[in-house]
């Protein structure tokens, strides 16, 4: 049995629809990984400041005891803050206080 003209109209409707959400799913990821680069990029910045600036390493400490998820503070749980700042102190802390 042959198609029929609107099957054939509707067999390309839904390709031309797969080939737009395939698009759609590649523009999405490009920019998830341009926003990851620049994360990646400026917290590496940022670290390196703290190395220099004192005050840069102050607040990256405050940064750090401000992390709202648990696993996040896990990470930097063995990460020693430059010389002459404070390491991070426990989520149980107020960030507000001075150490």
């Amino acid at each position: 049995m042959a198609e029929t003209e609107l099957e054939r109209a509707e067999k390309r409707y839904a390709q031309a629809k797969a080939r737009l959400q395939a698009l759609k799913n590649r523009e999405a990821t490009k920019q998830r990984k341009l926003d990851t680069r620049r994360k990646v990029i400026l917290g590496g910045a940022l670290l390196d400041l703290a190395e220099r600036d004192s005050g840069a390493a102050t607040m990256l400490d405050r940064l750090i005891r401000n992390l709202a998820r648990e696993q996040d503070r896990k990470a930097f749980a063995d990460w020693v803050a430059p010389s002459g700042t404070a390491s991070p102190a426990p989520s149980s802390s107020d960030p507000d206080t001075p150490s």
